[in-house]
């Protein structure tokens, strides 16, 4: 079943790992893609993946945080298809540090991303869906650390949990123009950026009752399910994707 055909389907920081996982299941049933990534190359290289596999994709590269950017990529989406009917807001940052000598410049950077970056891309995006009279399904990328505390990362969980707040307090700006908004919490993944710590995976499969960490797969099955029909009565919701981790919480760091 190809359930996004004729939909347009914004990714963010879809480059790599989950994001580029969530574009290319979203082509894979019939969505017309428009991918981005703060990496130009990395976002080329994406789109060409897609489109090699019979995928309909553009990209759109730039800084997903900043307003001036993300009203050009809704300008561009409309100019190439004229609608947005999904937007799925996976950029985000992750910056370590200890609470107590945490820099300003890391956490203004955090914000600006995860916070302002999700907010202003769902705003605009409404915006359209309203305007067009469609509906629509903004997602939301949050994180277990908005439910269970992890060492040296206070600033991303906090902006983890703000994006949870946002998926539920917008249920009441968005209900009555049928768009739908939830969000999804994954735990440990195992990703590009993961890959370059070589217990990442040994770690996570000892302290996941499932005995393993997510797949980028496993992350954008559950995307394609919420943003679907299947999930049309599914809004202002977080959906934890943890193996069971949250359930347990142990960390092996």
């Amino acid at each position: 079943m190809r359930r996004f055909e004729n939909k347009t389907v914004i990714v963010t920081g879809a480059g790599c790992g989950i994001g580029f996982a969530i574009a290319k299941l979203m082509a894979d049933n019939g969505a017309r893609v428009v991918l981005n990534d703060l990496d130009e190359a990395l976002c080329n290289q994406a789109v060409a993946k897609i489109n090699a596999e019979q995928g309909t994709c553009i990209g759109v590269a730039g800084d997903a945080g900043d307003i001036v950017f993300i009203e050009h990529l809704v300008r561009e989406t409309i100019k190439q298809y004229d609608a947005i009917d999904v937007v799925v807001a996976n950029a985000g940052i992750t910056l370590f540090g200890d609470f107590f000598d945490y820099p300003l410049e890391s956490l203004y950077k955090v914000l600006h991303t995860n916070i302002g970056g999700t907010f202003l891309l769902a705003q605009r995006c409404a915006r359209v869906m309203k305007d067009k009279q469609r509906g629509g399904c903004i997602l939301l990328m949050s994180s277990v650390t908005a439910h269970q505390a992890h060492k040296n990362l206070a600033a991303y969980a906090m902006t983890k949990a703000a994006i949870e707040m946002l998926a539920k307090n917008l249920v009441i700006e968005l209900s009555p123009y049928k768009i739908r908004i939830n969000a999804i919490a994954p735990g440990a993944t195992a990703t590009e950026r993961t890959q370059t710590d070589a217990d990442y995976v040994s770690n996570w499969s000892a302290y996941t009752p499932l005995q393993r960490p997510a797949s980028s797969n496993d992350i954008a099955n559950a995307a394609l399910f919420l943003a679907s029909d299947d999930a049309r009565h599914i809004t202002g919701q977080t959906l934890v994707i943890d193996g069971g981790w949250t359930a347990i919480s142990p960390s092996p760091y």
